[in-house]
């Protein structure tokens, strides 16, 4: 459930490995700006130093023998200074948040592809996040091959621990992004990432549109 009482919009971005997240959020940040919104930029785990301390420790390559358990506990703790520094109080201002994944994150990984269930992480995350969750979110939704390559071919990209698990980890992420999908489809939306991404983000700005008088009021000003 979201509390619609905030005035700002809390909006995520999920999806496997590759699948242009940060890209499609930065332009439908850019597209937001053009019409005077406030638009908040951030990612998990991350956003604020604490959290990027935390998302050092979890990525780093060499980390080869954290425990899945550890490694669910360190996003739900990263989750929670993310969320108490940046992005409720910029919710509480009014802004439009855009995150670079999320919650779903940690179900999707940690529960369905590490095998500790996703009610188990849920728990964990539920006592971080404390209610907050998001208005919409944007399932980048992309074969894991497809974007396995995308990431082989962009040597840009940082190199984490996550790069190194095999192929059928990446298909039970995509798995586990499914369910949560079926489960959520107020919330939700399954985008095709195999698409450009000016259609990825003209997508998510309709949807954005469309779903709540309050944001249509807000981008027609």
């Amino acid at each position: 459930m979201t509390d619609r009482q905030r005035p700002g919009w809390f909006i995520t971005l999920e999806g496997g490995e590759g699948a242009g997240k940060t890209t499609a959020m930065q332009q439908l940040a850019d597209s937001l700006n053009r019409r005077g919104l406030d638009v908040v930029i951030t990612r998990e785990p991350g956003g604020i130093p604490i959290a990027e301390k935390i998302r050092h420790i979890i990525l780093d390559p060499s980390h080869t023998t954290m425990d899945a358990r550890t490694e669910a506990l360190l996003y739900a703790a990263a989750r929670r200074q993310h969320l108490v520094e940046k992005v409720i109080p910029a919710l509480q201002k009014g802004a439009i948040v855009l995150c670079d994944r999320f919650v779903d994150s940690s179900l999707a990984y940690q529960g369905h592809a590490r095998g500790l269930g996703m009610d188990a992480v849920w728990e964990i995350n539920r006592f971080a996040i404390h209610d907050t969750m998001p208005d919409v979110t944007f399932w980048l939704d992309i074969d894991p091959e497809i974007g396995l390559g995308r990431i082989a071919a962009n040597d840009t990209r940082e190199f984490n621990r996550l790069d190194q698990e095999q192929l059928a980890f990446h298909l039970a992420v995509r798995e586990g992004y499914a369910r949560l999908a079926e489960q959520h489809q107020e919330r939700i939306v399954r985008i095709d990432a195999n698409q450009p991404s000016e259609g990825i983000k003209r997508q998510m700005f309709d949807i954005l549109y469309e779903r709540t008088q309050d944001f249509r009021v807000r981008t027609c000003k």
